[in-house]
């Protein structure tokens, strides 16, 4: 039996797991709170698990990984280092500052189970501004990260089977929609805890192989100062770029990590976690993972490119894209008889990795529509049961919206992660972590720090990135927390109720 058909056969069955879990939640979901956050039931491995496997994306295993084949070649191996420097503190941070609050919070607020309808309920906006302006930021970031996961399923169905990369793209958009549909916010917490537990396995695996097979880290040292790669050994200033990446270029990578305050699609995880008491051992659960998944990641892609140098066709090394160095490892590591059972689980790593993150993205803008604009503005007596469909529709809409964004097959994972990453801390990171912080903050600052962030994303990545190369992220976000500061103190401090309610959710035992 050829590799290719093994590799199949494994990817069939483990879709088919998936599928089988949206299934089993489909009658479960009673209403719209279980469809989009679970009830608040989440043990803390599934918590931890799905908030950095939702995280990490395919960007883990084709992203980071195809930075860091480049090596030296527009300083990718620092970028990537750094990057992942960058995740791994605001991981930390996030878990630290914001989860414990955020859960507090989002219950006491009236229940809110999306974010914009927590900073909604948080600061009494009854101008519908403020949650309309985050729900359209929401739909519009979520469109673009969202066709990153997808080009990424993709180019996996185009390497492994050979097929054309809009078949590819077709396949993986619906077996994602397909469970995501079903299932709703159990679901695709469920299978992201198996998707984080292949991915961590996948990373160590292969990892150990490649460098046992290609003859130990002397080897790949020797390989990679080779003319057609970095042309000498790499030293520590290679890896961390002190003289060649520069100030400004570590700032931006590790911006990466402001971020995080932001995602949507992490911190619902934080929202739907039993009980805040359970933040701590998520926290634990969730560092050990996410450490030693970037280090990995970023060792893959240096790994990688050393080892295929001398198992590829010149030509074909040469033009390589650098974002397929974990396919492609795996495909050489496990090639063979029995082996290609092997291969067939690791390239499912990359297939979780994507739809880890692609269902909770879909889940998250399907709520923006029903809960944030839908019931919002038009029809504030829908029933659970005509929102549970709005959502389940939008589920469709935005998967084809996002498939026909990512029909370039040229589409960077990477590029378009980091734009949609920005995009989302940019707008939301400030707002939301000072929102539990400070209470002298106001609906207004709230307003203007949304609205302020996300557009400095798109003016800076559009106008001002070409000609000035640090991230978006950073700009953004210093800008919404001064607009954030200036217009609250501007405007009229928050009445007595929402201070109270503030107090209240600090001393919540929930």
């Amino acid at each position: 039996m050829q590799d290719v058909v093994v590799h199949g056969i494994v990817l069939g069955l483990y879709l088919l797991a998936m599928i089988g879990v949206g299934f089993y939640f489909y009658s479960r979901n009673k209403d719209q709170r279980d469809y989009l956050l679970g009830g608040r039931s989440l043990n803390p491995w599934v918590t931890a698990m799905s908030a950095q496997a939702s995280d990490m994306s395919g960007w883990l295993l084709m992203g980071l990984p195809g930075t860091a084949f480049l090596i030296l070649e527009n300083n990718g191996l620092a970028e990537a280092v750094w990057t992942a420097v960058g995740l791994a503190i605001g991981t930390y941070i996030n878990w630290l500052f914001l989860a414990r609050r955020l859960r507090k919070s989002t219950q006491i607020y009236s229940d809110s189970i999306t974010i914009p309808s927590y900073l909604e309920n948080r600061f009494k906006d009854k101008t519908k501004i403020l949650r309309t302006a985050a729900a359209i930021f929401i739909i519009v970031f979520f469109l673009i990260y969202t066709a990153s996961q997808f080009a990424a399923g993709a180019k996996l169905f185009e390497a492994v089977f050979a097929l054309d990369y809009r078949i590819a793209l077709l396949i993986g958009t619906i077996i994602i929609v397909s469970y995501t549909f079903l299932g709703g916010f159990k679901a695709v917490c469920w299978t992201d805890l198996i998707q984080g537990v292949l991915m961590f396995i996948a990373l160590i695996l292969l990892t150990i192989v490649a460098i046992s097979d290609v003859g130990g880290t002397g080897k790949v040292n020797e390989l990679l100062s080779s003319p057609d790669i970095a042309g000498r050994l790499l030293s520590g200033s290679d890896w961390l770029g002190f003289e060649t990446y520069g100030a400004l270029g570590i700032a931006s990578a590790l911006a990466w990590g402001l971020g995080y305050f932001g995602q949507p699609h992490i911190i619902t995880r934080f929202m739907g976690i039993k009980h805040s008491k359970e933040i701590k051992p998520a926290r634990r659960i969730a560092m050990v993972w996410v450490i030693i998944s970037l280090a990995l990641a970023v060792v893959i892609g240096v790994v990688g490119k050393a080892y295929l140098s001398i198992t590829m066709e010149p030509n074909t090394f040469a033009s390589m894209d650098g974002e397929k160095v974990f396919i492609e490892l795996v495909r050489v590591v496990f090639n063979g008889p029995g082996l290609a059972i092997i291969a067939g689980a690791l390239l499912t790593a990359i297939l979780a990795a994507i739809m880890s993150t692609a269902d909770s993205q879909l889940l998250v803008t399907s709520s923006a529509v029903s809960e944030d604009i839908y019931r919002s503005i038009f029809k504030k007596d829908a029933t659970d049961k005509q929102l549970m469909l709005m959502s389940r529709a939008t589920v469709i809409v935005v998967a084809i919206i996002a498939a026909l964004l990512a029909l370039d097959s040229n589409s960077s994972v990477f590029s378009l992660v980091s734009y949609a990453w920005a995009g989302f801390g940019g707008a939301f990171g400030p707002a939301i972590l000072i929102s539990v912080y400070w209470k002298r903050m106001n609906a207004q600052g709230a307003i203007a720090g949304v609205v302020s962030g996300g557009v400095t994303v798109i003016v800076w990545k559009e106008l001002i990135k070409p000609f000035f190369g640090l991230y978006e992220l950073l700009p953004a976000f210093i800008i919404s927390c001064v607009c954030i500061y200036i217009v609250s103190k501007m405007t009229a401090e928050p009445d007595k109720e929402i201070q109270d309610r503030f107090e209240d959710a600090l001393k919540a035992d929930i």
